[in-house]
């Protein structure tokens, strides 16, 4: 079980009721590791000073986290798993298009998110993200992975890195 986001006691029930809608969108058309991962924006949302999440209505919170994310992690992207159209997500939560993306930029420029942004990536799709293994050595970007495993596990001890490639264990 992942631990609960740190939200201030006076943004929880905001938050839960937020968090409630997109598990209900996440629960049908995504997965857990969505789920969580749009509760941690979520929650960094409520620790802004002021939260944007104080005005406007759950529901085009909600809709625009799921679209922030799913903007982040390729969900509109029909070769993906999971994946679904935007217009699902705008029909789901009962908003118009435009309502749902201004949320969705809200909360992207809020938390500073982009494609491929490595805090805001999928567990699942972290090795397929080359943002999370670039680093400068030297003046030079280099992918961490094919670094010797000493550095790998410096790169790793430094927090630069998710985990150390070279010592992974993968499943067969």
């Amino acid at each position: 079980m992942t631990p609960s986001p740190r939200v201030p006691a006076a943004l929880q029930e905001k938050f839960n009721a937020i968090a409630q809608a997109t598990d209900a969108f996440c629960d049908p058309h995504l997965n857990d590791e969505y789920k969580q991962l749009i509760r941690l924006a979520l929650a960094a949302l409520c620790r802004k000073r002021p939260s944007p999440l104080l005005k406007g209505q759950e529901n085009s919170w909600a809709a625009g986290a799921v679209h922030a994310l799913g903007m982040v992690n390729f969900l509109f992207d029909a070769s993906q798993t999971p994946h679904c159209k935007a217009t699902d997500i705008w029909a789901h939560f009962g908003l118009a298009q435009g309502t749902g993306q201004t949320h969705s930029k809200k909360i992207r420029d809020a938390l500073d998110m982009g494609q491929m942004d490595p805090q805001w990536t999928l567990p699942s799709r972290m090795d397929a993200n080359p943002l999370v293994w670039m680093l400068e050595v030297n003046g030079v970007i280099v992918d961490a992975r094919h670094l010797s495993l000493e550095v790998q596990d410096i790169a790793y001890a430094r927090g630069l890195i998710p985990y150390v490639p070279g010592r992974k264990v993968t499943q067969p």
